[in-house]
C-alpha cells in the first residue's frame, strides 16, 4: 500500500543552514475526526505557514536561515511512514513542533499543555518552548486582570481569559513520540489540549473551538519554530540563560523527589538528572550554536549544580558485578516505536500469549505506566548502555523498577529483531 502525505516548505535563506529543517506537524485523520482533534492542529500549522510567508513577503521579517517544513499526515502511522520512506527528509530535521488539539474553548474544559520531549532525548528546544509558553501566560493574565497588556494575543471573536497553559513533562499519544523515538532522535515540542470532555464524540465541533486559544497556540509554535530556524552562535548566551533558569527550577523538584527514595535510588536519580541537564545544554551543538565562551560558563554552572546535589557512592551491593546485567544491546534497522493505533509489533511477532506474559507493559511506577517504561527502554538502547544502565535510567524517570523486568522486555525485543546483542 501507500500513504499520501502532504508537505509544504518555506525555504531557508542560508546557503548551508537552508538544507536543515524545522518541521511543523499535525494529523489529518482519526478514528473519530473532530474540530479540536485534530482540525485545530491542522489549521493552526497552516495559519503559521500563511502568516510567516506573508511577513517574509512583506519584508517585515527576514526569511529564516533554516527551512520550515509543514506536514499534514495520517496520525502516527503517516509520520512513521514519512520518516521511514523519506530518510532524506528525516536526516534534515533538527526539531519538530507537533500540534494535536490546540483550540478547545472553555466548554471543553481543556487546558493547553506545552510538553517536553522524552527524558531519553534532552534538548534545549523544550526550555525555549516553555519560555514562550510562560510569556503568553504572563501577557494573557495581565490582560485578563487589567484589560491592558503589551501582547494580549486576543482574537476579535475569541475569549479574553488568561491562557494558563501548563508546562509539563513528556506524555505520549501522538506523532511527537515518533519523531523523538530512539531510531530517529528528532527533538519535538508537543502542544496539546488535555483533558477535553468532547474528544472522540460528536460534540467535538467548531462551536467549541476558541479563536483566541488557536491564536495563542499558533504564536507559541511560530515563535519557537522561527527562533530555532535562526538559532546560531550569537544566540548561545541567551539560550544558555533560558536553560540555566529552567535547570534551577528543575533542581527544586529533584530535591523533592529524592527525599522520597532509598539512598541507592536517590543517588541514581541525582546522577541521571545532572547528566540530563548537561545534555540539554550540549544540544546547542545540534544547531551549530555552541561557543567556547558559553561552554566555559556552562561548565562552571553545572559543576556548581553537582556541588548542590552531591551523588554518594553506590552501595557495595549495587557495585557488585555479579548482580549487574552488563549485556549491551544495539538497535537493528527496524525504525519506530513498537506500537501504533490498533497494531502492536511485539504482539504480532510473539503472539498474544507470549506478549501478554511480559511484565513491563503492565508495570505501574510511581511516575509512569508500562507503556511509558516500554517506550523509553527501547529509546535508551544505543549500543553503549548496559541493561542495568537502562534500568537505572528508566527508574530515574518513572520510578524504580526491578531489573529483571527490564531485562525480560529487552530479550523479547531481541527475539523479534528490534534489538540485538552485537557480535564481539
Amino acid at each position: 500500500g501507500a500513504f499520501e502525505v502532504l508537505t509544504a516548505t518555506i525555504p531557508g535563506s542560508d546557503p548551508v543552514l537552508g538544507s536543515e529543517e524545522i518541521v511543523y506537524s499535525c494529523h489529518l485523520d482519526h478514528q473519530r475526526p473532530g474540530a479540536n482533534d485534530n482540525a485545530s492542529g491542522c489549521v493552526t500549522i497552516l495559519e503559521v505557514a500563511r502568516t510567516l510567508a506573508r511577513l517574509i513577503a512583506d519584508g517585515r521579517i527576514p526569511r529564516p536561515a533554516r527551512t520550515l517544513r509543514f506536514v499534514w499526515p495520517p496520525e502516527i502511522e503517516g509520520t512513521l511512514v514519512l520518516l521511514n520512506g523519506r530518510p532524506d527528509i528525516a536526516a534534515r530535521i533538527k526539531a519538530a513542533i507537533h500540534m494535536d488539539m490546540v483550540g478547545g474553548g472553555p466548554e471543553t474544559k481543556s487546558i493547553l499543555h506545552v510538553t517536553r520531549g522524552p527524558a531519553s532525548l534532552q534538548s534545549l528546544i523544550d526550555d525555549v518552548a516553555a519560555a514562550f509558553g510562560e510569556f503568553v501566560n504572563q501577557q494573557s493574565a495581565e490582560f485578563a486582570g487589567t484589560g491592558r497588556a503589551a501582547y494580549p494575543l486576543v482574537a476579535p471573536e475569541g475569549g479574553k481569559e488568561a491562557l494558563q497553559a501548563e508546562l509539563v513533562e513528556f506524555t505520549m499519544g501522538s506523532d511527537h513520540e515518533v519523531y523523538a523515538e530512539g531510531s530517529f532522535r528528532i527533538p519535538a515540542i508537543y502542544l496539546n489540549d488535555w483533558p477535553d470532555r468532547y474528544i472522540h464524540t460528536n460534540f467535538d465541533t467548531p462551536a467549541n473551538i476558541d479563536p483566541t486559544k488557536l491564536l495563542r497556540a499558533g504564536f507559541i509554535a511560530a515563535a519557537s519554530g522561527l527562533g530555532l530556524a535562526n538559532l546560531g552562535p550569537a544566540d548561545a548566551p541567551r539560550v544558555f540563560g533560558i536553560v540555566r533558569s529552567a535547570a534551577l527550577r528543575r533542581l527544586a523538584r529533584l530535591l523533592e523527589r529524592r527525599a522520597e527514595l532509598s539512598a541507592n535510588e536517590a543517588a541514581n536519580l541525582a546522577r541521571f538528572h545532572l547528566a540530563s541537564e548537561r545534555a540539554a545544554f550540549q544540544s546547542l551543538e545540534r544547531f551549530g550554536a555552541m561557543t567556547e565562551a558559553v561552554k566555559r560558563e556552562a561548565d562552571l554552572f553545572f559543576r556548581g549544580l553537582e556541588q548542590l546535589v552531591p551523588v554518594p557512592e553506590a552501595s557495595s551491593e549495587r557495585r557488585d558485578p555479579r548482580i549487574r546485567d552488563s549485556r549491551i544491546y544495539e538497535r537493528t534497522g527496524l525504525q519506530g516505536p513498537m506500537s501504533v493505533f490498533g497494531y502492536d509489533f511485539l504482539r504480532h511477532k510473539l503472539g498474544a500469549e507470549a506478549a501478554g506474559a511480559l511484565r513491563l507493559p503492565g508495570f505501574a511506577g510511581s511516575r509512569g505506566d508500562g507503556a511509558e517504561y516500554a517506550y523509553e527502554v527501547l529509546n535508551l538502547v544505543n549500543g553503549s548502555r548496559s541493561v542495568s544502565e537502562i534500568r537505572d535510567a528508566v527508574s530515574a524517570v518513572y520510578g524504580p523498577i526491578p531489573a529483571d523486568i527490564v531485562a525480560e522486555y529487552l530479550e523479547a525485543l531481541a527475539a523479534v529483531g528490534a534489538v540485538r546483542l552485537p557480535h564481539r
